[in-house]
């Protein structure tokens, strides 16, 4: 296997951004995917300097397809003037769709068959796909083979009022048939999660997405955009509540386990569109076309559990594989940027990994894996606030991780981020001195 300290088989990003996130139903309610992704891939050839026809492959992750661009990598790189040949694939591993569209081009970096590389992530719930029920699917093929006026009566008459109820997504799992806000709700419980707790820090999400908007820390990676008819200039996310208070929050009533869950709209992430995108280079490549590299990838896993009551635990389960591996602790990481489904299931994670007796029943250690100081920890906003486009998120955290560890002068970064079907992700980062 390839050494990734080695210099020539080193994968490095060079800037990474996103266009500004909405909530669902407002600022991009009239745009598809497919532009979404267009205008990030847009806002990291133009912020990076390069020349579309340098780079040599395209990899975007997204959950809910619209099935005319369901390789939505290839339609976006085309609609943004990456020449046509240059491949683009689409991936998907639900929330964490993006980091796996990035850890994707980091291989094909480092086997040598790629030299540079977009990687990103788009999602909008402003335009899911709506179906038709089975039924009438069944029956609507079956009517293309009709030949005769019997053919097509026969298929009006088949028809039932059931028949033309739209189908729309639904956000459960296949295999359990829960909501994550449910299989969050009953994590929460068990582990001691309470509502206040989760409150309180779901207040703190957003007031650290207040802060760092208007301090500018998020502008170097947002992707001003304007599109017709009106051509209204967005700037920033609208997704944090900057009016936010315990009091707003403690009124709301439990969104999925009533009358007693913890989980609320206030607490959890909220519907969002957006689009994001990374630059990624082999360490030669970069020298080779003058461009400065920001971050290095050091190492990352994948990992996968059961999908029931810890559904979202995943992120305990991968980060001491990670560690591990990297021969590092907690107190050796700078930045962490994990992603916050829910405040419960974030608190969950931090919960079980400075907990004993999670490390000897779950991970088969002796000692917890440790605490996570807070001020080190998703200290610009996060996905409760920020906002979370479902295959956009991966990129956004990898993105401000390199930002922050220049910001505050830092050396490793962690990443790791929950995903539907019981997944976990985490990766780390190191930052690469100016020469």
């Amino acid at each position: 296997m390839n050494n990734p300290h080695d210099n020539r088989n080193e994968v490095v990003l060079i800037d990474g951004g996103r266009i500004p996130f909405q909530r669902s139903r407002s600022g991009y309610n009239d745009l598809k995917a497919v532009n979404l992704s267009r205008m990030a891939l847009e806002g990291l050839i133009t912020k990076s300097g390069i020349h579309p026809s340098v780079i040599d492959l395209v990899v975007m992750g997204t959950v809910i397809q619209e099935v005319n661009t369901s390789n939505i990598a290839r339609e976006a790189a085309l609609a943004a003037g990456i020449p046509a040949e240059v491949p683009g694939y689409t991936v998907t591993m639900a929330c964490i769709s993006s980091n796996l569209s990035l850890t994707s081009a980091v291989e094909q970096i480092r086997s040598g068959k790629v030299g540079i590389a977009v990687a990103g992530g788009v999602e909008t719930m402003s335009d899911v796909p709506i179906r038709f029920p089975r039924s009438f699917r069944k029956k609507l093929l079956a009517a293309q083979k009709a030949r005769s006026i019997g053919d097509y009566l026969s298929f009006l008459f088949s028809l039932r009022p059931s028949d033309l109820f739209p189908d729309a997504p639904s956000i459960t799992e296949y295999s359990t048939g829960e909501t994550m806000g449910e299989s969050c709700d009953k994590m929460a419980a068990k582990y001691g999660v309470g509502r206040e707790e989760q409150d309180n820090y779901a207040l703190r999400s957003h007031q650290k997405a207040a802060e760092a908007t208007e301090k500018g820390w998020l502008d170097d990676q947002l992707f001003p955009v304007s599109f017709p008819p009106d051509f209204n200039l967005i700037r920033h996310d609208n997704t944090f509540r900057a009016d936010s208070s315990l009091e707003k929050l403690a009124q709301l009533k439990p969104a999925f386990i009533k009358p007693y869950g913890t989980v609320t709209a206030g607490n959890s992430s909220a519907l969002s569109d957006g689009a994001s995108a990374v630059l990624v280079a082999s360490r030669p490549k970069a020298e080779e076309l003058g461009l400065k590299p920001k971050v290095a990838f050091r190492n990352w896993t994948y990992v996968a559990r059961q999908p029931d009551d810890e559904l979202l635990i995943g992120p305990a389960l991968a980060v001491p594989r990670l560690l591990d591996e990297a021969g590092l602790t907690l107190d050796e990481i700078d930045v962490f940027e994990f992603h916050e489904a829910f405040a419960g299931q974030i608190l969950t994670v931090l919960k079980a990994l400075d907990s004993n007796k999670f490390a000897k029943e779950k991970l088969g250690r002796e000692k917890k894996v440790g605490s996570i100081p807070l001020e080190k920890f998703n200290s610009w906003g996060g996905s409760l606030s920020l906002g979370h486009p479902f295959g956009a998120t991966g990129t956004r955290l990898i993105a401000t991780a390199a930002n922050r560890l220049h910001h505050e002068d830092g050396r490793f970064a962690l990443i790791a981020a929950c995903a539907a079907g019981g997944h976990g992700h985490a990766m780390l980062l190191e930052r690469v001195e100016e020469s």
